[in-house]
């Protein structure tokens, strides 16, 4: 007994074992998401800009502090001698300088250059969180893109049994002498398109996943995962969608104070006002404080100290026009900032307004399956009472496996139009 224990220990182990080799990740739209901002080389080049842009803010904001630079030389220093000409005299000589230099005002040109770098960064920042809303929209596209895929060969499954069966009555029909065997062979070519529409439906599948692979990141060469879903009920599909939470006008408002974009563009009209300042700037001098310091072996040390200004008073006419380009740049990024709003309010208004359009599909959708559930159930009893031919039950049963597909299509495309909706406005 006891080695039959150990051999049952030693099975169950090599059990678990292989299923943990085997086992498939499933991964939800949220895990997705996360997984996606973890490995997408687009968000990485997007953080990337972003991190280099605030270097640039630190390097500008430097320009307050003091300079202090440091000097140093040692070498041989040779000359003739005064008392015999043929002699050479050699001396080491020692030299270390340190000077400061500090700036006191300079009429906003070190303030200015900095806000431009300050606000420059946060258009990255902004930009940056944009691509994170996209890359989101994006993942919950090609993730109900697999669900929707998914969902269609249970059709076509669905689609197969019925033609199997419709075979198979038909065989017996014929045995029966109550129909001829061009039902027969009607029947066969049904089950054959219907197969080929199974294989199209999974080939379906394998390319909504490569494109979600893509999206979400994925380098393997092969990566075996599924996605999480739940089953159908295509009898109450419509009773489980909800109202979107704002209306339109609060929409319109919601994406005015959460869009990153439009952020984006706030930032880059403070950026050019910063420059525009900064260009006025140049009409006015620099005042700083210059200290040196010298150490030397001979003669002797010196020191000075000074307050300095500097102040250039003609330089070709380019001052002025490096202050009119600004002042155009301003105008520029004023209109694209109202520009971008005019496209917002109609892309959230687009949006909104499909996300109704497939909702309401999805409750006709629904409607004509069970209308065509209903035509399909009478024509097989009509077909079976022969008062009708197979080429009426074919096309009832067409219709009602089309219902079904144009119902899982919608349903799916009203949650991505809920994703479109909720990147639209910044959710």
């Amino acid at each position: 007994m006891p080695n039959l224990k150990n051999s049952l220990s030693k099975i169950s182990l090599s059990l678990c074992i292989a299923l943990s080799l085997n086992a498939v990740e499933t991964y939800t739209v949220d895990e997705l998401i996360l997984q996606a901002i973890k490995n997408s080389p687009d968000l990485q080049i997007s953080a990337g800009q972003l991190e280099a842009s605030k270097s640039r803010t630190d390097i500008a904001t430097s320009s307050y502090l003091p300079i202090l630079d440091l000097y140093l030389s040692a070498g041989e220093n040779g000359m003739s001698n005064l008392d015999n000409q043929d002699e050479m005299i050699s001396d080491t000589l020692i030299l270390g300088s340190l000077s400061l230099t500090q700036i006191i005002y300079d009429f906003g040109k070190t303030g200015n250059n900095v806000d431009s770098f300050k606000y420059n960064s946060q258009s990255y920042a902004m930009s940056n969180a944009q691509e994170i809303s996209n890359k989101k929209r994006d993942v919950k596209f090609a993730y109900y893109d697999v669900l929707g895929a998914k969902a269609l060969i249970d059709v076509q499954k669905e689609n197969v049994k019925l033609n199997e069966i419709q075979l198979y009555r038909s065989q017996k029909y014929f045995k029966a002498g109550i129909k001829t065997k061009i039902d027969i062979s009607d029947a066969k070519v049904e089950l054959i398109k219907s197969k080929l529409e199974l294989k199209n439906a999974q080939y379906e599948l394998k390319i909504a996943y490569s494109n979600l692979d893509k999206v979400v990141g994925f380098k393997e060469i092969s990566k075996e995962y599924k996605v999480f879903s739940n089953k159908l009920n295509l009898e109450n599909l419509y009773a489980s969608l909800h109202k979107y939470p704002l209306n339109l006008y609060d929409s319109i408002e919601y994406a005015y104070q959460n869009r990153s974009q439009l952020k984006k563009y706030m930032a880059d009209l403070k950026t050019a006002q910063a420059q525009n300042s900064l260009a006025s700037s140049e009409y006015y001098p620099s005042l700083y404080i210059g200290a040196d310091y010298t150490k030397q072996s001979v003669p002797e040390d010196q020191w000075q100290a000074s307050l300095n200004i500097d102040w250039n008073l003609y330089q070709g006419g380019s001052t002025l026009a490096a202050v009119e380009e600004q002042r155009i740049n301003v105008d520029i990024s004023s209109s694209e900032l109202q520009n971008i709003k005019l496209s917002i309010k109609q892309v959230a208004t687009e949006a909104y307004i499909n996300v109704y359009k497939t909702k309401d599909a999805v409750e006709l959708s629904q409607s004509l399956v069970e209308v065509s559930n209903e035509k399909f159930d009478q024509a097989g009893k009509r077909y079976e009472h022969g008062l009708s031919d197979y080429i009426e039950l074919q096309q009832s049963r067409q219709g009602y496996i089309d219902a079904k597909a144009t119902l899982i299509v919608n349903y799916y495309a009203h949650y991505q139009a809920i994703a479109y909706l909720d990147n639209a406005i910044g959710k």
